[in-house]
Parts: C-alpha cells; sequence; structure tokens
C-alpha cells in the first residue's frame, strides 16, 4: 500500500511502484483534469505539483511520491489569479494542454511573482500547445501577475 497526498487528501493506493503517476491520479483517484499527451514527459499536459514543483506525471512513477504532497488542477482554487485571468482571456483553444500549462503558471508565480516576460515564456516554452495559444498564455500570466498586484 503506498501513501500519497493529492491535493491535501490522504489517499492509499495498491498498485506496482512503478505504475506512472499520472494513471494514478487519472485511473485510480478519479482527478481527469490532468491529461496525457506524450507519455515521454515532453509536452507538459501531465503536469502536477509535487512538493511545490512542477513534474511530469506520465514519466514520474509512484514510488518516487510515497508520502508526498501532489497538487492537480483541480487542487488550484478557481478564484486563483492564473485561473481567473485564463478564463478571462479565453485562452485555451482546444484546452487539452491548458491544464498543464495552469499547474506551471500557477508554480512559476507562487515562486516568482515579479517573473519577466523573458523567465515567464522560458519557462512556459517547455510547454507543447498544438493550438499555438503561446501569445494568449503570456498575456494570461501577465493579467495573473496584474491582479495579484505585482507590477513588472
Amino acid at each position: 500500500m503506498t501513501e500519497i497526498y493529492i491535493n491535501g487528501n490522504l489517499y492509499k493506493v495498491s498498485l506496482p511502484e512503478d505504475t506512472p503517476l499520472l494513471w494514478v491520479i487519472r485511473e485510480h483517484i478519479g482527478l481527469t483534469g490532468t491529461k496525457f499527451g506524450c507519455g515521454k514527459g515532453i509536452c507538459g499536459a501531465c503536469t502536477v505539483l509535487l512538493e511545490e514543483e512542477p513534474i511530469r506525471s506520465c514519466i514520474t512513477p509512484l514510488k518516487a511520491v510515497k508520502g508526498k504532497r501532489i497538487t492537480t488542477i483541480e487542487g488550484i482554487p478557481a478564484n486563483h489569479p492564473v485561473k481567473r485571468a485564463w478564463v478571462e482571456l479565453n485562452v485555451p483553444q482546444c484546452g487539452y494542454c491548458q491544464p498543464g500549462q495552469i499547474v506551471e503558471a500557477y508554480a512559476l508565480l507562487k515562486k516568482n511573482p515579479r517573473a519577466s516576460r523573458e523567465e515567464i515564456v522560458r519557462t512556459m516554452s517547455s510547454h507543447l500547445c498544438r493550438c499555438g495559444t503561446y501569445p494568449r498564455i503570456l498575456r494570461a500570466i501577465l493579467r495573473a501577475q496584474s491582479m495579484m498586484g505585482v507590477k513588472t
């Protein structure tokens, strides 16, 4: 039995230790906001936070998260500036990559609320958006900073 904490809740799962965290979250816990994209940790659709740091859940085995705190897209409050900015600016086109994008942006602004435009672009460039909404993603993160009272 492996104990993990997801969005503040304790879960006990009986699965092989090499099971990818993504499948634990989606198929066994039932939180489907985190998406499967490439299965190789490249696209970022499966991004979650592990102890406040973004990770790719599709390549992270269950044994690596034992007893640790995980935050998924569902664990970020709906009224958080990042989520509000995403909605206000109508960022998603298809929306598939957006949970991973939002989780990454949330982590970035939590770590550095005054992140420069260049730092935002560099951080977010690790995510693939097949619809090409990169300009809207950047605007949403800048808007979220503004909502947080940050002047860049």
